[in-house]
């Protein structure tokens, strides 16, 4: 079995290449042919990457890299003065859990979206990952009236078409459609519309977001209802002041060319507690949500998939509830030592977190034993070829990492971090964290992240 593993885990990696060979080739055919006849899209296919099942192939007779020449190579390139003096890094053996390397892993420091770690190993054990998040109509409290209910999927698409995404999102129209014909079959063709978003609670942006954040794009306001997450359309940054409100006028709107009438006076309403449903659309499943979430780095998703797992564990609706219930299920694990957050994006520069802690967390997620958090593990970018990671690893001293590593990137101003999971050359999967939160030179301390996980990967 374990011969066959490491078999599995190399022939996967020499494949990879290509696996993207061809999803290039076919990237350009579709860029080079002209408008085509609009018709039912079909399941988007996710892009090639190695499964969880070869990233964990973790081979348990491998050889542990030789400790005195990995701390001897990573203690130097720790040094690199790109990367300023608030750092610390760690290296772990997924397997056995020992430390291979500990340069102040200790320290806690800005984890800026490596936050995201926590938040999917929290939402992996806390929910189902077949979890799905259903958008629903029910009749409201007077004749004639319906009620458009949000719960909480920030990836459901609203009517503007934007690019093929994995995975397929819920489609507000759809929604429209179904609900269309419902209201039909019981003779109905005017309505009065009312939203309620209630699902969410409290403030709509969390403690230690910046005032710049919303207007600029990187997040939007906090809510159970909302299409294309907030923005004022697919693929752009700007965001909608107000998503639930948005997402009900294109809600009425594309009743209206349904056949059904609705009244101009769309209002915030609750929905009756008994109240019939009409209609629903549901989101991807949970594992695949928190695989765009690594993958993309989306800070939208992050903070509704915080915002379940405070409702699954009976905490307030809430950002307090929220990372509050997060810690609740990390300590189930004994993971939950030395994190502290406020958010679950990693958007908040009151997040504090240690290299240890989070390459703890990743070493439990990728252990055999926990197959329900394998898709933490696969959502993570692949070095040069997917998400956040797609246009690095191509600068000395990290081209050798391409392929081979997976990890998650973290960015805000000052703050440059890395953490993920890499295979060494004898086949012995290790979980990595390096961070630092004052870097004189952004650009330069991304190049020297990478370099230490590509150490990490020749060890």
């Amino acid at each position: 079995m374990v011969r066959r593993e490491r078999w599995v885990l190399l022939a996967t990696l020499a494949l990879l290449q290509v696996f993207v060979v061809a999803v290039g080739v076919h990237m350009y055919a579709k860029a080079t042919r002209g408008p085509s006849v609009p018709v039912a899209s079909p399941k988007p296919t996710p892009t090639p990457i190695i499964t969880a099942g070869a990233v964990l192939a973790a081979v348990g007779d491998a050889p542990l890299p030789a400790k005195g020449t990995l701390t001897a190579r990573l203690t130097n390139a720790l040094g690199d003065p790109a990367l300023g003096r608030s750092l610390g890094g760690v290296v772990i053996d997924v397997e056995s859990g020992a430390t291979l390397f500990d340069g102040r892993s200790n320290v806690a420091l800005t984890p800026a979206s490596t936050t995201k770690i926590v938040t999917a190993a929290a939402a992996l054990s806390s929910l189902d990952p077949d979890t799905t998040f259903a958008t629903k109509v029910v009749t409201g409290a007077k004749q004639n009236s319906i009620v458009l209910v949000g719960g909480g999927d920030p990836t459901l698409a609203g009517p503007k078409k934007g690019r093929d995404v994995y995975p397929e999102p819920a489609s507000l129209t759809t929604l429209a459609a179904r609900t269309a014909k419902a209201l039909k079959a019981a003779k109905i063709t005017s309505v009065t519309l009312g939203y309620d978003d209630s699902l969410f609670d409290g403030p709509v942006t969390p403690p230690g977001w910046k005032p710049t954040y919303v207007p600029e794009g990187s997040a939007s306001t906090v809510t159970a209802l909302t299409i294309d997450e907030g923005r004022v359309a697919p693929g752009e940054n700007a965001r909608v002041p107000d998503p639930s409100r948005a997402a009900a006028g294109a809600f009425a709107a594309l009743l209206g060319k349904y056949g059904i009438k609705v009244d101009k006076d769309v209002k915030s309403v609750t929905a009756p507690a008994q109240a019939g449903e009409l209609a629903r659309v549901e989101s991807a499943p949970l594992y695949a949500l928190v695989e765009r979430m690594l993958t993309m780095s989306d800070n939208d998703l992050a903070e509704a998939l915080g915002r379940q797992v405070a409702i699954k564990e009976g905490f307030p609706h809430t950002f307090a509830g929220q990372t509050a219930a997060v810690h609740r299920v990390l300590a189930r694990f004994g993971l939950d030592k030395d994190i502290t957050i406020t958010d679950n994006s990693g958007l908040s520069i009151r997040n504090r977190i240690t290299p240890a802690a989070l390459a703890r967390v990743l070493a439990f997620a990728a252990q055999p034993g926990n197959p329900n958090l394998h898709s933490l593990v696969s959502g993570l970018p692949i070095a040069r070829f997917t998400g956040t990671l797609h246009n690095r690893y191509d600068r000395p001293g990290s081209e050798a990492g391409a392929g081979l590593i997976r990890a998650k990137t973290g960015t805000l101003n000052g703050v440059n971090t890395l953490a993920g999971v890499a295979s060494t050359a004898n086949g012995r999967l290790l979980a990595f964290a390096f961070m630092a939160d004052d870097v004189p030179d952004p650009w330069a301390a991304v190049g020297a992240l990478d370099r230490l996980a590509t150490i990490v990967a020749q060890s």
